[in-house]
Parts: structure tokens; C-alpha cells; sequence
């Protein structure tokens, strides 16, 4: 695959049907048909299929699933990079797994790491122990899943990623802290970072605003939705412009190497 300074990411903000993979995907498949034929990768939610639930076991899936096949032949067609999590099964445990699918069939995932235990999904759910780094058009991403975005020593950049992204089902409650971390985690690693939470109200009750946005390594906001509405927005990254900054302020020289147990 070519590679490129420069990335255009639609995030697709939206509401999610209730324990409704099928309709979930043709709801996904009808934003993603109306986006610009030149979109690089295409950023979904946490559990996109299903919303935030607890009932892994009558909605996991395989990696050989309708999910994932879906999510190829998506990618196929609009030559695009597709990411979200979804719920797998493998090895008789239940993971929240983030599928970056490429537009040429390879498939990269990262397990969440850091389980919610608030709403008990330590306790259905497999936590992951690998960082992944995805390689896509010459950009090293580091993908993570939404709790993990209060824990700053599991995104630090100590690996040169490019791109920090977070897809989430964070609720509206507690909206100010996802903006105030995910424009912090931009500071701090000196990388664009990128948030996309769902909108809405799920089966629980609880209430969604989005907020996805888009920070340069400044913590400049590039791109936000606050107004709890569905959205796309559509996001233009150069990463020569971020090598440039980096080069002036030269912070990353002096992070600390934290090594994981």
C-alpha cells in the first residue's frame, strides 16, 4: 500500500439500536455509502453493533463472523480503513475488540485493556495485555477503547505512533473529563488524537452526547460535535506539519521509558 503525509478520517457519530447487530450495520452502511470517495479511514464507536451491554453471550461473534464480513467487504468497496470494537468470542472468552480492517483484507485488533469495572464488564469480559500499533499508509496508529482513556501511562507515546485514537461509549454524565483526557493525552504524547462516542440513550437508561473530536499534538482542537446530535465530521491530519512540531519543541526526547508488568 502507498503511503501518504496526509490522512482524511470521516468519525461517525451516531445513535446505536439496542442489542440490534443487524440493524446497526445497515444503519453504518448507509452513513458510510454518503461519505467522499476519498476518505483514507472511516472511525466508528465502541460496540457499534450493539451498544454498551453486558449480554456477551447472545451477541459475541467470531472473527469469521457477519461483523467482520461486513466490515471487509465495506472496506473492499470503498478502499477505505474500517475501525470500531464489536464483541468477540474466542477461546470461551468474551473480548471488546477494536477491528482496524484494511481496504486490501488485512484485519489488526487491540482487546481493551482496561475493563469498566463500574458497570461490571471486568466481569463478563476478557481484558487484553497488548498495545497494538497499526502500520496504514506509512502512519503508526495506536488504537484504544474508552475507559482506557483514564489511564495515561497505557497511551504513552514511547513508540513514535503518529495517530491516538479512541472509539468510546462514554456517557454524558461525565462528558467534561472525556474532553478535558483526550486533548491531555494530545499534549502529553504530542500526537493528533481522536475521540468518537456514540449519541443517545441505551436500553440502560443512560444518556450519550458524543463530544468525538479530533486535537492536533498542541492540544489545538481540529474538529468537535458537543451538541449531542449525530454527525460526520471529517478530518484532515499532515503528518509532516506534526513531525515539524515535534522537531521545534522536542518534548517526546525527554518522556519517561515506563515499562509494563
Amino acid at each position: 500500500m502507498s503511503t501518504t503525509n496526509k490522512l482524511k478520517i470521516a468519525l461517525i457519530q451516531s445513535d446505536l439500536i439496542w442489542e440490534n447487530p443487524d440493524e446497526n450495520r445497515k444503519l453504518f452502511e448507509e452513513k458510510i455509502n454518503n461519505l467522499p470517495t476519498d476518505i483514507d479511514l472511516i472511525v466508528l464507536p465502541e460496540m457499534f453493533t450493539s451498544g454498551f451491554t453486558m449480554n456477551a453471550s447472545k451477541l459475541a461473534e467470531e472473527m469469521d463472523g457477519t461483523t467482520v464480513n461486513w466490515m471487509l467487504k465495506l472496506a473492499k468497496v470503498n478502499q477505505s480503513a474500517i475501525t470500531g470494537s464489536v464483541i468477540i468470542k474466542e477461546n470461551d472468552h468474551y473480548f471488546n475488540r477494536l477491528l482496524f480492517v484494511h481496504p486490501y483484507g488485512e484485519i489488526d485488533f487491540y482487546d481493551k485493556k482496561h475493563t469498566f469495572t463500574l458497570a461490571g464488564e471486568h466481569e463478563v469480559f476478557s481484558s487484553g495485555n497488548n498495545k497494538t500499533f497499526v502500520s496504514y499508509k506509512g502512519w503508526e496508529i495506536c488504537p484504544l477503547i474508552c475507559y482506557d482513556l483514564r489511564f495515561p501511562v497505557w497511551a504513552r507515546n514511547t513508540d513514535d505512533y503518529d495517530l491516538l485514537l479512541y472509539v468510546a461509549s462514554w456517557p454524558k454524565p461525565r462528558i467534561e473529563a472525556w474532553d478535558a483526557l483526550l486533548k491531555a493525552r494530545a499534549i502529553e504524547n504530542m500526537s493528533y488524537t481522536i475521540g468518537v462516542n456514540r449519541v443517545g440513550t441505551d436500553a440502560n437508561g443512560y444518556e450519550y452526547s458524543g463530544n468525538s473530536a479530533c486535537y492536533d499534538s498542541l492540544g489545538n482542537c481540529l474538529a468537535k460535535n458537543d451538541l449531542g446530535s449525530e454527525e460526520v465530521l471529517i478530518v484532515h491530519l499532515d503528518k509532516e506539519s506534526q513531525n515539524k512540531t515535534r522537531n521545534k519543541f522536542r518534548f517526546l526526547e525527554d518522556r519517561d521509558r515506563f515499562k509494563f508488568q
